[in-house]
């Protein structure tokens, strides 16, 4: 990922799943083209709104092969790494390096609590010496809601300055506009990303390079402009707000349900539940009520 060349808008791909709970590529691949339509420069596979976590690496690898298949190469393609041990890490990497992905986004480990810069050091070094020379363009995910792991800007700095041809930039979820701001101050010659969409537009005017989002999902063409102009639309801050009363990565498959007609779209993989009922309801009629024009 050159550093010429801005980041933009990536859809942090939801994944579907069939009832049995295998992936379901058709849909899966449907999705992509349908997000690279709309707007996304890229999609990012098994991030956090595509419950990138509960995905085996032999699942990875067959997704790639499925988006071969249908000619989406990996530069339309940034590839999520999850995981605790090195060795797994390593390997959900070089299947993405191996496909040729834009760049990883590489979550620190999230199984152990209150570790230290020092600790993460040296697990993003070891990922980093094992990938040996395949390791490039690495976007380090910043999320501790779900990790409780989270990336300091003194830690991107050391990292950043240890392994300068490796770290790309970094995916600030935090919803911290504080950090944000510090990581554009400090890192300004980094792509910034910014996930929650509420301020993206504010931080692109600030110097962000775009965004990896969940919203890209279910309306790409409304994101676009906050991620490449840093225009603001208050529909986008009241879609979120409205979201975060459901669980959201479920709520955002029930609108791409609902937006697709394909039911398929509401399962998830445990532990996580799909929306149902009452509260199914309140998920697309919010949506409705905010994109009512809105085509399938």
């Amino acid at each position: 990922m050159p550093a010429s060349r801005r980041f933009g808008l990536s859809a942090a791909a939801s994944t579907p799943f069939h009832e049995d709970g295998r992936i379901n590529h058709a849909l899966l691949v449907e999705h992509v083209q349908w997000c690279l339509a709309n707007g996304c420069g890229s999609v990012t596979a098994f991030g956090t709104t595509g419950e990138g976590a509960s995905i085996a690496l032999a699942e990875r690898e067959q997704v790639f092969g499925a988006l071969a298949a249908h000619r989406i190469g990996g530069d339309k393609i940034v590839g999520g790494v999850a995981a605790v041990p090195v060795l797994d890490a390593v390997a959900q990497a070089r299947a993405a390096l191996d496909f040729g992905c834009r760049a990883l986004l590489l979550a620190p480990p999230f199984y152990f609590k209150n570790v230290s810069d020092d600790g993460l050091f040296r697990w993003f070094a070891q990922v980093f010496e094992a990938l040996g020379g395949a390791a490039r363009d690495v976007l380090l995910y910043h999320i501790p809601s779900m990790t409780q792991a989270g990336l300091s800007v003194a830690l991107v700095g050391r990292l950043r300055k240890e392994f300068p041809e490796i770290i790309a930039g970094v995916k600030d979820s935090s919803g911290d506009w504080s950090n944000t701001e510090a990581l554009l101050q400090q890192h300004a010659d980094l792509a910034i990303l910014v996930g929650d969409e509420r301020q993206l537009a504010r931080a692109v005017r600030a110097g962000a390079q775009g965004t990896i989002c969940g919203l890209a999902n279910i309306c790409p063409d409304a994101v676009l402009p906050l991620a490449e102009k840093g225009q603001d639309d208050p529909r986008i801050k009241q879609l979120v707000d409205g979201l975060e009363k459901f669980p959201v990565i479920p709520a955002v498959k029930a609108i791409i349900a609902h937006r697709t007609g394909e039911r398929s779209w509401l399962n998830t993989r445990a532990p996580l539940l799909p929306v149902a009922g009452a509260e199914l309801t309140a998920v697309t009629r919010h949506y409705d009520a905010i994109f009512a024009a809105k085509a399938a």
